[in-house]
């Protein structure tokens, strides 16, 4: 079972160093328990027994590894299963569109709910290199799949997501924004 760091840990507010290529087999395995874990998570009988909350997405500073990669997984509204273990991920196109989940996000690192809009960029490009496929990507993503991936992207950057919520009016409507 992987220890999920809150975000009192000084490793959630670093930026992550980038990983050496071709992968070593210690990050290769990290990457897959990082994926078994998010699987693991939304079994509800399984996250009951073991105390675990439900995640879509997990990044290794979360697990207190400082390096630059991610893991996603989850279910999409076409039952379609949406899985990435990623390395070195960067956003190289966006649009200027932007986007925020109308409920506002959570994190398996903040235990304490920060209510407000996440705004971030309703289309993006990314590039990185996917273990689950071997090999160096770029793909497009929009919308829920989009936040998900700036979410993890972010965790690589020290950046929570409650650091992008307005104090002032956490709940203002940006133009050129859509809430999903």
């Amino acid at each position: 079972m992987l220890k999920i760091y809150d975000d009192s840990s000084k490793t959630l507010h670093e930026i992550c160093d980038n990983v050496s290529l071709p992968l070593s087999k210690e990050d290769e395995v990290v990457l897959l328990k990082m994926l078994d874990y998010l699987k693991k998570s939304q079994d509800e009988e399984y996250a009951e027994k073991h105390h675990m909350r439900s995640g879509v997405g997990l990044a290794a500073p979360q697990i207190g590894i400082k390096k630059r990669m991610f893991v996603i997984y989850y279910q999409d509204e076409n039952n379609e299963i949406i899985q990435y273990a990623l390395v070195n991920p960067k956003i190289i196109a966006n649009s200027t569109k932007l986007c925020a989940l109308e409920g506002g996000e959570g994190c398996l690192s903040v235990n304490e709910d920060k209510k407000g809009f996440v705004y971030r960029y309703y289309k993006i490009t990314m590039k990185a290199f996917d273990l689950l496929k071997n090999k160096e990507i770029t793909f497009t993503a929009t919308g829920y799949k989009a936040i998900v991936l700036q979410h993890e992207l972010d965790h690589l950057n020290g950046i929570l997501y409650y650091d992008r919520i307005n104090k002032n009016n956490p709940f203002e409507r940006k133009n050129n924004s859509e809430l999903i």
